[in-house]
C-alpha cells in the first residue's frame, strides 16, 4: 500500500479515539454527546464534568494529533505528516466508530501543528487564549485563534500553508451552530455550567 495511504488510515482511526467519550463513560457513566452542546470536546466537558476532565481531553486530544503527525513523519517524512495531520482531525470530528459524532477538532488541530511548526502553534494557543481572556467567548477564541494559522504558515511552505488553510475551514465548518448563536448573542461564555440530565 502506497505510504500516503497508510499514514492517511492509521491517522483517521487514530483521530477516532475521542477522549471526552471516554472520560464521560468512565467518570460519570454518560455518553457526552447527549448533555449540554452534545459535542465530544474539551468545552463540553468543561461545562459538564469539570475542569480536571476537560484538561485531561485536551490534552489527550492534542496528544493524538502530535502522535499522528509523529507517526507520519516516521512512516515517509514532512508530506506524508502533513496528511497524517489532516486526516486526524477528519477522524476525530467524523468518527465511525462513534457514528460520525465526534468533536470541532481545536485540540487535535493544536496537537498537529504543534509537531509541525511548534512555534506557530504557541503564537496561534496563545491568540486564542488572549480573545477567550477578553470575551470569555471559548468559541470565539477557538476560531480566531486556529484562524492565525494560514497567516504564521504562509511563510513555513507551500503545503503547509494549505494544510493551514484546510484545518481552519473544517474549524470553522464545525463551529457553525456557535457562529450563529455568538452573531445572535446566545452563545454560552466560559464558566457557565450544564447539568448532566
Amino acid at each position: 500500500m502506497n505510504n500516503y495511504f497508510i499514514a492517511a488510515l492509521i491517522s483517521y482511526f487514530l483521530g477516532n479515539i475521542s477522549t471526552s467519550y471516554i472520560l464521560g463513560k468512565t467518570i460519570a457513566k454518560i455518553d457526552i454527546r447527549n448533555h449540554g452542546s452534545g459535542n465530544a470536546g474539551t468545552t463540553n466537558v468543561l461545562r459538564t464534568l469539570g475542569k480536571k476532565a476537560a484538561l485531561i481531553t485536551f490534552l489527550g486530544d492534542a496528544l493524538k494529533g502530535s502522535l499522528a503527525v509523529y507517526i507520519g513523519l516516521k512512516i515517509g517524512g514532512r508530506d506524508i505528516a502533513l496528511i497524517s495531520a489532516l486526516f486526524v482531525v477528519l477522524g476525530h470530528n467524523w468518527p465511525v466508530v462513534l457514528k460520525f459524532r465526534g468533536g470541532k477538532g481545536v485540540a487535535t488541530t493544536i496537537g498537529t501543528i504543534m509537531l509541525i511548526n511548534p512555534l506557530q502553534a504557541i503564537i496561534s494557543v496563545l491568540a486564542g487564549i488572549i480573545i477567550i481572556c477578553i470575551t470569555k467567548y471559548v468559541s470565539l477564541g477557538s476560531m480566531l485563534g486556529i484562524c492565525t494559522l494560514p497567516f504564521l504558515m504562509f511563510f513555513v511552505g507551500k503545503n503547509e500553508f494549505i494544510l493551514s488553510i484546510i484545518l481552519t475551514i473544517l474549524i470553522l465548518f464545525t463551529h457553525r451552530e456557535n457562529i450563529k448563536r455568538l452573531i445572535k448573542g446566545k452563545e454560552k461564555k466560559i464558566g457557565q455550567k450544564v447539568q448532566i440530565k
